[in-house]
This record gives C-alpha cells, sequence and structure tokens, in this order.
C-alpha cells in the first residue's frame, strides 16, 4: 500500500554510545531503568531512550524521529507513526514511556495532530505492557534546565551537558524526546523504579 514511501517512514536514529557496557564487566550487578521519552507529532515524532541506574549517570542509548510527509493521508501518517514506534519500543524493550502533555494551542489542526500522535505512543507501550507517565513542557524544562521557561536551545544544551554529548541531538524534537526521558527518570515517582533504586541506593550509604 505504502511502496517506497513506507520505508522512509522507519525511525531516523542518530545512534549513540550507551548500551550496557559489555564484557569488561564495569557495571556487572548494576540494575539499568531503560525509559523512552516521546515528543508527538506528525511530521517529526521525536524518541529517546536512555538508561539510568542509582549510584551511575544516565546514559544515551538510542535517539531519533520517527517521520511522516504531510502530504500523505491523516490516517496512513497515523499508521506510520504506530509502525516507527513499534519498532522502538521491541527493539529497545523500555521499563517505562514518558509522553509530553499535549495542551491547546492557537492552531487547533496542530495540536489535533500532536495529541493523536502522543495517544499512538500510549497505545504502543500499552500493548507492550509498559506504564506511560505524561509530563508538561515547563515540568520538563524545570527539570532539566531548572526553569520551566527554558527555550528549545537551552534544553538541548543540558542534555548534551548532562549525558556527556557533543552537541544536542538534532533535531529539536529528537532532543526534547530525550529530555523528556530524563525528566521521567529523576520525577517518574511510583511508576519508576530508577527513583526506588536511588532511594535504596542512599539508605546502603547511610
Amino acid at each position: 500500500m505504502f511502496g517506497s514511501a513506507d520505508a522512509s517512514l522507519a525511525g531516523d536514529a542518530c545512534r549513540a554510545a550507551g548500551e550496557p557496557d559489555g564484557p569488561d564487566g564495569s557495571d556487572e550487578g548494576v540494575r539499568f531503568v531503560r525509559v523512552m521519552g516521546v515528543d508527538p507529532g506528525l511530521t517529526r515524532c521525536g524518541v529517546g531512550v536512555i538508561d539510568g541506574a542509582a549510584g551511575a549517570p544516565p546514559r544515551l542509548v538510542d535517539v531519533g524521529v520517527v517521520r511522516t510527509p504531510s502530504d500523505l493521508d491523516h490516517a496512513l501518517r497515523l499508521l506510520a507513526i504506530e509502525r516507527g514506534l513499534e519498532e522502538w519500543t521491541t527493539r529497545l524493550r523500555p521499563d517505562a514511556v514518558a509522553v509530553e502533555r499535549v495542551f491547546a494551542q492557537h492552531n487547533l489542526m496542530t495540536v489535533a495532530g500532536t495529541a493523536q500522535a502522543a495517544g499512538i505512543a500510549m497505545l504502543v507501550a500499552a500493548r507492550h505492557g509498559i506504564p506511560v507517565v505524561l509530563h508538561t513542557p515547563s515540568e520538563v524544562k524545570a527539570a532539566i534546565t531548572g526553569s520551566g521557561r527554558a527555550d528549545k536551545a537551552q534544553v538541548g544544551t543540558m542534555v548534551a551537558r548532562v549525558l556527556h554529548l557533543s552537541e544536542p541531538p538534532k533535531p529539536a524534537d529528537a532532543a526534547d524526546a530525550v529530555a523528556l526521558a530524563l525528566c521521567h527518570l529523576w520525577r517518574g515517582g511510583s511508576v519508576n523504579r530508577y527513583a526506588a533504586a536511588v532511594k535504596a541506593h542512599e539508605a546502603v550509604r547511610r
């Protein structure tokens, strides 16, 4: 049905070193929690996956975007996003999925498409039995930069700094997705095993 266009709809991934360490055993016995952040959108749906563990800095596993062409039928664009997010979820098997909470904007057509993409992300996670949490843009900005009014450039800069990257993930949708994952890693609450691991780690240190 999709022809050659279907191949171009898979996630554009900027691969990053960040998989758990191998035979050197430097992370042996450490329980990492994997979080996938999704910055929903019809044209570009950002996806960022990070690992975190108590007593260890978070690290980037993969980041990219799922793209759909604007001239494709709307229903087929949603199907393409579902397929792209399904591939990311199956391949990287996150423990939790963080999705940006969508608010009404001036452009109702844009916000409608964004909300539908967010719903697709939640559906894919639910299909795999993965907990989903929604974070507001201001919550994410505050968690990453300390200010709920930070702009995209500031968020991207802090994402790169926290994860020790040479530059922020691109496009901005990808950086925002990583920021969502970091926000959840730090503020995930009861569905986030990272929070429990941190508490256990601190208790041992006492």
